[in-house]
C-alpha cells in the first residue's frame, strides 16, 4: 500500500476552512449591535411635551426650550432653541457644536457667554453636553455649569436629561420632545 500527499487536497480543506472562519466572523459581526458602528442622528424639529417631561423645582424647567430645530451633519450640529422670554415673547437662539470633545463657544440666553464641549457616550446612544454660561451683571459675572444627556428613546423621542449649579440652587429636570 502506498501513501502520498495530495497538495491540492489539502489546499482546498484549508481554503473551505478560513471560507468558513470569515463566514462566522460576518455573521458576529451582524449580529452586534449597530450603535457600535454609526452615531445617532438627532436631525428634526422636536416639540416639547411637557405631560412627559420632569421639569423639575427651580429655573431649569421653566427656562425649557418648547421647541427645538437639529441639524446634525457628520462631526457638526447645529440647534435653533425656541422659547417664551420672561415678557411672554417667543425668542430663538442658534448654536454651533461640534461632536468631537472640542470647546465651542456660543451665545446664550439674554446674552450669555456659552462654552460647551460635546462627546458621545463609549456606546454612541447618547450624546454628552458640558456647558458653563456666564452671565455678565455690570461688572458682577454670574457663572451657570450644567450638562445634558441626549438619548433618542425611540425614532421620534428625544429625551434631554440636564443637571445644573447656579448661584441660586441646583435644577435636575429630565426635557421630552417629541418629533415632528
Amino acid at each position: 500500500m502506498e501513501t502520498y500527499f495530495d497538495y491540492k487536497k489539502t489546499k482546498i480543506m484549508k481554503t473551505k476552512s478560513i471560507s468558513g472562519l470569515t463566514l462566522a466572523i460576518l455573521s458576529v459581526m451582524l449580529m452586534l449591535p449597530i450603535g457600535l458602528f454609526s452615531q445617532v442622528n438627532y436631525s428634526g424639529t422636536w416639540t416639547l411635551n411637557q405631560t412627559k417631561s420632569n421639569m423639575g423645582e427651580g429655573m431649569g424647567g421653566r427656562m425649557a426650550a418648547k421647541a427645538l430645530t437639529v441639524v446634525q451633519q457628520g462631526n457638526d450640529l447645529s440647534v435653533e432653541r425656541t422659547q417664551d422670554s420672561r415678557d411672554g415673547e417667543e425668542t430663538k437662539t442658534n448654536s454651533k457644536y461640534t461632536l468631537d470633545g472640542k470647546e465651542c463657544a456660543n451665545t446664550g440666553i439674554m446674552d450669555s457667554k456659552l462654552k460647551s464641549t460635546v462627546s458621545w457616550s463609549a456606546d454612541k446612544a447618547t450624546l454628552n453636553f458640558a456647558n458653563t454660561m456666564v452671565f455678565d451683571r455690570g461688572g458682577d459675572p454670574m457663572e451657570i455649569k450644567s450638562t445634558e444627556a441626549w438619548k433618542l428613546t425611540d425614532a421620534k423621542t428625544l429625551s434631554i436629561a440636564s443637571q445644573s449649579t447656579t448661584p441660586m440652587g441646583d435644577s435636575n429636570v429630565t426635557l421630552v420632545y417629541d418629533k415632528k
